[in-house]
């Protein structure tokens, strides 16, 4: 097989052993890349195991997760080293019912400290496991929280200051998903068979088969080879009618535009903080690092669609939104349908009550200018608490990207609402709860924040660009809940 080298110059062909071919662009000259219709889907799609767990004495369900160095064999050629949880890549799905108290057991087995952040979840400030909750090598950590928000598709990951990207690269990544207390809004629901989680990553690898850590282009790492649950190009055995997908955009700089090779009709039922109130029909849905959204997908016997990414329009002049993917054509995923399939009921016209997030009048309006790996002028500084709010609390947050990158926004510990991008409501999918927000070049969101009920005014939250080299770089803020 030959060494594997940059997509910029080559384009990795079918299947983990395809020899790959030359695309005929030259160093420094930026050209799409297109997979679509190339791939072999050799092989089955991994599903994440499901974490076990015990209940404590004191009715607490715990997890064991430890953070270790391992190896693993994507291409025949060589192994690749990877970091992963309880594994070699990637980490178990935890998963938890709305009111349980949940306790994470984290070893640190890896030769270099690391932490693990709850994306998603609102939990006390000192368990976050951002920056400040650093987990030594060979050290433990174990932080607990009552679970009390409604049923979502979250996610964990590192949070080092400056190593995030790095360590998520080495495959430092797992979805934690929270169930709700009540009916399941009638959605499939049965783990790996109609509920099935999508890690989605992008890598790519050196000549002797290791990962490329290093950022390739002014948002971060690029890759040329698709990753769904560590898989490279999988295929999935469909059994029924119709199939929830969690899908997680885990990369760490590329924007994905999910659709279907037959430009199918699907259906979003979620994002971020979790069920929408109503189905929301869509062919085409963009998320950027960070975001998560469940759909429903209705298959006919015998049919073999493939999830893709198209291209995207990030705001970025013609040279720039190459280099960031936006002109990027990906297959994903096949679709295998069965002869036969189970059938699968209708979904309802209504999933939960209107997304009302209780929401009275912002206590107070922020504004926040992002720019030049800068919030609002400043680089993050771990001892500098940039904000203070009050626990509990409203405020409406104004969001302006107003660098010639595309950028995103993460708060920590807080579900939001959007209320428009550049004074025009969010499309229908977008209404519901979310925690990331995606802002092209000279956007501004506005943005209603529920924030955390758990006052700490020593241990800081934070929000940042989830284009991890960006956070990475110093485009972080703090702040405290009193």
């Amino acid at each position: 097989m030959p060494p594997l080298l940059s997509r910029r110059t080559f384009l990795l062909g079918s299947g983990a052993g395809a020899a790959l071919m030359l695309t005929g662009c030259s160093i420094g000259k930026a050209e799409a890349l297109s997979t679509a219709g190339t791939l072999d889907f050799a092989d089955p799609l991994a599903i994440p195991p499901l974490a076990p767990s015990t209940l404590a004495s004191d009715g607490a369900r715990v997890f064991q997760l430890t953070a270790k160095a391992g190896s693993s064999l994507f291409h025949p050629a060589a192994p690749t080293p990877t970091w992963g949880y309880n594994g070699d890549f990637l980490g178990p799905t935890l998963r938890a019912r709305r009111g349980e108290k949940v306790r994470v057991a984290v070893q640190n087995d890896l030769p270099d400290p690391t932490t693990v952040h709850w994306h998603g979840m609102q939990i006390p400030a000192i368990y976050d496991g951002s920056a400040h909750q650093v987990i030594a090598p060979g050290a433990q950590w174990v932080p607990e929280w009552t679970i009390d928000q409604p049923a979502a598709t979250l996610w964990y990951h590192p949070h080092v200051h400056g190593k995030s990207e790095e360590q998520m690269t080495r495959g430092l990544t797992g979805m934690f998903i929270v169930d709700g207390d009540g009916p399941d809004q009638g959605l499939p629901t049965e783990y790996g068979v109609d509920d099935v989680p999508l890690i989605i990553q992008d890598r790519t690898f050196a000549g002797d088969g290791s990962f490329q850590v290093s950022s390739t282009t002014p948002e971060g790492l690029l890759g040329d080879t698709m990753l769904i649950n560590g898989s490279i190009n999988p295929y999935l055995i469909v059994r029924t009618e119709a199939v929830r997908l969690r899908i997680l955009n885990a990369a760490t700089a590329r924007v994905f535009n999910f659709g279907f090779s037959d430009n199918r009709t699907f259906t979003v039922v979620g994002t971020d903080g979790g069920v929408l109130p109503a189905p929301v029909p869509v062919e085409r849905l963009m998320l950027s690092p960070g975001e998560r959204a469940e759909i429903v997908v209705r298959f006919k016997a015998g049919e073999q669609p493939v999830l893709q990414s198209h291209p995207q329009e990030l705001g970025m002049s013609g040279e720039l939104n190459i280099r960031a993917g936006g002109n990027d054509s990906l297959d994903l995923l096949q679709f295998r349908a069965a002869t036969k399939l189970a059938a699968a009921a209708k979904l309802p016209a209504s999933l939960v009550p209107p997304a009302s997030l209780d929401l009275e009048d912002s206590s107070r309006t922020r504004g926040f200018i992002l720019k030049d790996m800068y919030i609002n002028g400043k680089i993050m500084d771990m001892s500098r608490i940039d904000e203070t709010v009050g626990a509990g609390t409203v405020e409406t947050w104004n969001v302006s990207n107003t660098d010639n990158l595309a950028h995103n926004f993460h708060v920590h510990g807080a579900q939001f609402r959007i209320i428009d991008i550049d004074g025009v409501n969010p499309q229908p999918e977008f209404a519901g709860w979310k925690d990331t927000v995606f802002l092209p070049v000279r956007a501004t969101a506005r943005i209603q924040i529920k924030f955390s009920p758990y006052a700490d005014p020593a241990t800081p939250y934070m929000y940042h660009c989830h284009f991890i080299r960006h956070a990475d770089m110093g485009m972080m803020g703090q702040f405290t809940t009193v």
